[in-house]
């Protein structure tokens, strides 16, 4: 069994570093993810309202076969713009598609909705452009989670949302995979009026809290869940059902060409739903990136693409419940710690 890396963040993997920036007063952030190297890259999308820009690029079919970074965003589609300033950030190192004369980056992108909860939104023009080169900037190894990036302004169910991370490592075989994680979910992350995450039982070295067993089964808490799952009026962020959606990058050093990379991005979706309930809704614009940075041959083993997807599938389901734990109280949005005691 694989074990968490030395940070247990995405940046265990060879090859990739985040970046966060955060602007309080929007409460509001931007995280990339930069690959030291262009690397191969695809994307599932499951949910039912996605902001997204150059995933049609990441197709299989699709010409292009690497990218050179993945920005996640808040502002719902303003911040679509945050590419922008990424690109403009590895333009100017010139890195990207060279075109004759031309350098152009490869920055797929994908948005969650955070205007409603009470920052600053009255802007001429958005922000993101500048939040995006920031954050590309100050990408390194080692990041914060909760309340950092794109998770700064999130809200996870009747939880404060925040930036999730994990990863997965065999230091004897070499293979490395991790996950970043956006959680801004409609759903719960919680086992309804239990403190416990669903991934509880994915956990590793006590990484969101290390609690016991859960009090009661299954069935009552999804219950539980279910009957939350109300359109509050006097919550602005509730009372709209469409002002959700979970974002994430799943990487891994594995040698893979776009197909598989696809295969990777669909498995790790499975993290998803390990961790939230109810998920990929009409209303959520869930989606799911895959990066390979291609340093580690994974040999002739017919299962073995099985096996990374399930590993990332892990990693990510634990980065969810890591990002909800490490989120604090913003507004009215609370932190599990504040609401658990823990």
């Amino acid at each position: 069994m694989l074990k968490p890396g030395p940070r247990n963040l995405i940046t265990d993997v060879d090859g990739v570093l985040v970046g966060n920036v955060e602007d309080q007063r929007l409460r509001s952030g931007v995280s990339v993810v930069l690959c030291e190297s262009p690397s191969v890259a695809s994307v599932d999308v499951r949910g039912g309202a996605p902001g997204t820009r150059e995933t049609d690029l990441l197709d299989p079919a699709a010409r292009n076969e690497r990218i050179d970074a993945i920005c996640l965003s808040g502002g719902s589609a303003f911040g679509l713009s945050a590419a922008d300033g990424v690109m403009r950030w590895l333009k100017e190192r010139g890195r990207g598609v060279p075109v004759a004369g031309a350098v152009v980056p490869i920055v797929p992108t994908a948005i969650l909705f955070d205007l409603l909860n009470g920052g600053d939104k009255d802007w001429d023009w958005p922000p993101y452009r500048e939040l995006g080169y920031a954050a590309a900037g100050k990408a390194a190894a080692a990041f914060a989670l909760g309340n950092a990036g794109a998770g700064l302004g999130a809200k996870a169910g009747n939880l404060k949302g925040g930036l999730g991370s994990a990863s997965a490592v065999d230091p004897a075989g070499g293979l490395q995979v991790g996950a970043l994680v956006a959680v801004n979910a409609r759903g719960y992350t919680t086992m309804g009026d239990m403190p416990q995450f669903w991934a509880w039982a994915l956990e590793q070295q006590a990484e969101f809290g290390g609690l016991p067993p859960p009090a009661h089964g299954l069935a009552l808490s999804v219950s539980h869940a279910r009957a939350d799952l109300t359109h509050d009026p006097a919550d602005a962020a509730r009372s709209d059902p469409r002002a959700n959606t979970t974002i994430a990058v799943v990487a891994t050093n594995a040698r893979l060409d776009k197909a598989s990379a696809k295969r990777l991005a669909v498995m790790a979706q499975d993290g998803l739903a390990r961790a939230i309930r109810p998920v990929h809704t009409p209303q959520d614009g869930d989606t799911v990136f895959a990066i390979a940075t291609g340093r580690h041959d994974l040999g002739g083993d017919p299962l073995a693409l099985a096996e990374l997807g399930t590993l990332a599938a892990d990693c990510l389901a634990r980065a969810v419940a890591r990002g909800v734990y490490h989120a604090a109280t913003l507004g009215a949005a609370r932190g599990w710690r504040d609401v658990f005691g823990r």
